[in-house]
């Protein structure tokens, strides 16, 4: 029965990973249903076989990180697109009133035990807001499906009413969570003391007419677990601009004095006029894109920022990013690969940071840019607001004695069929994906200030898989391309 459930949800490899609830399906099956059918009692006559063959693979298989990490991303879809938590669980991906944002090719379902899974990730961080969504949810589901039992499940009605009910009570919600509990005691374990206690004290309370206090106190939480809370992420309002600067905005064949463009001049799209924002279509081609990709997988690790001094794992950056290069090993040693792509890493890198300088018209020059750097985003992807260029003298990206970034370029390697936009907040405009393109802004004015306008984001991946390279420039070097103005203020 389990290999017909997952033989049926592969039919199309491809939609394996680009719709997020069969990402987020796949990883469970993976990390949790499959071994769960491998341990039951119903597979004793193959035991043996069925453990090594589990053993073989566990190093490679999804681990308790994933799929915390995919339910937070279904969480972060829900929040960011405002998709109900219903729909999802039924396979829509569409806010209220409104299209679908997204219509895969096959509609997929999440099981009652999918959903309590997410509420629980949710539960177990204190987000009560979402573990009450979810868990409503699976609850919903476990009643349809009452008196059945999957093998593959960890978790039941039982399970989903005690976790529902004491995360109505800490969102002040006393009389549901009694309602609840009595449900619990009545169709599950009329001997449960724990509950008979919550019950008890939830009476106490709405007799005195108190209210939850939000700290826990009062009633006894199954199965308690805590972690940090996860950050919000902006949501970027409707695209809006003046009048007069959208009648400046144009499209272009520019050459930008290089001889190098001359015979295939780059295809400009003026984005916004300020901040300064261009989008240069069919930048790279696919097999350049293809090769980038290559030769960047394998250095692909979990996210990092710069944090003060150091360098630290973002859980608000939701992405695989390369790491920054690393030392020479002695002579005799063992050379590591940069985890940064060097123009020597391929001919490609090399053809497209000339590309980048012809278009740009700036010094890409050792150490007047940094090395190609290759982003990742997958199910839930996103990158919270921040600044490209440093903000504080402090910043690690003075250890370059080059300068600030002066400018950022953004090559888009693949499509996503749905969301990860790029999104400047204050600004208020987003540009959405758009494959083999690259977006260039300028990240400080000519007197060497931040641009505040630049502040940007990376909304969230709701289907498919994000692939993005970034190409950043610094100041120095380009004293004589990009001179100061005659006005202090500009």
């Amino acid at each position: 029965r389990f290999y017909e459930k997952v033989r049926a949800l592969h039919q199309d490899p491809k939609a394996s990973v680009d719709n997020p609830l069969l990402a987020f399906s796949l990883i469970k099956r993976l990390h949790s249903d499959w071994p769960n059918i491998i341990y039951s009692d119903e597979a004793t006559g193959n035991t043996q076989a069925l453990h090594a063959g589990l053993r073989e693979l566990e190093q490679e298989l999804p681990g308790p990180e994933d799929l915390d990490g995919a339910a937070r991303a279904l969480m972060r879809l829900q929040d960011v697109y405002a998709l109900s938590v219903k729909g999802l669980a039924s396979g829509v991906f569409q806010r209220a009133g409104h299209p679908p944002l997204y219509s895969p090719s096959r509609r997929v379902s999440l099981s009652a035990d999918d959903c309590f899974h997410v509420g629980k990730v949710a539960y177990d961080a204190g987000d009560y807001y979402h573990s009450i969504a979810w868990l409503e949810e699976a609850v919903s589901l476990f009643r349809l499906s009452y008196g059945s039992w999957n093998l593959e499940d960890r978790s039941s009605l039982e399970d989903a009413l005690d976790h529902l009910a004491f995360s109505y009570f800490m969102a002040g919600n006393i009389s549901h969570a009694l309602s609840l509990s009595r449900e619990f005691l009545r169709y599950a374990d009329p001997s449960n003391q724990r509950v008979s206690r919550n019950v008890a004290k939830y009476k106490k309370l709405l007799e005195m007419g108190t209210g939850a206090s939000g700290t826990g106190r009062g009633a006894t939480v199954p199965h308690h677990r805590r972690a940090p809370l996860m950050p919000s992420l902006v949501l970027p309002l409707s695209p809006q601009a003046a009048p007069e600067q959208l009648l400046h905005l144009s499209c272009s064949y520019e050459t930008n004095s290089s001889p190098y463009l001359l015979l295939q001049p780059a295809k400009k799209e003026l984005v916004r006029i300020q901040p300064y924002v261009a989008l240069y279509h069919d930048f790279i081609t696919d097999a350049e894109a293809e090769t980038i990709k290559g030769l960047a997988g394998p250095w692909l690790q979990r996210s990092v920022v710069a944090s003060g001094e150091k360098q630290q794992k973002a859980e608000y950056r939701i992405s695989k990013r390369q790491e920054p290069p690393l030392p020479c090993p002695p002579a005799g040693g063992t050379a590591a690969s940069p985890a940064w792509l060097k123009d020597t890493a391929d001919p490609v890198v090399r053809v497209l940071d000339t590309r980048i300088a012809a278009v740009t018209g700036l010094d890409l020059r050792p150490p007047y840019a940094e090395y190609l750097q290759v982003v990742n985003y997958g199910l839930g992807g996103h990158y919270e607001p921040h600044f490209d260029h440093a903000t504080s003298r402090k910043s690690p990206l003075y250890r370059m004695k080059s300068g600030n970034r002066i400018a950022t370029v953004m090559i888009y390697l693949s499509a996503v069929e749905a969301g990860g936009s790029t999104a400047f907040v204050y600004a208020n405009f987003s540009v959405p994906v758009v494959k083999n393109a690259a977006l260039f802004w300028w990240n400080l004015r000519r007197n060497g200030n931040g641009d505040g306008d630049t502040l940007h984001a990376g909304c969230p991946v709701l289907a498919g898989d994000k692939w993005v390279a970034n190409k950043w420039i610094h100041e120095h070097g380009q004293e004589f391309r990009r001179p100061c103005g005659a006005d202090p203020q500009d």
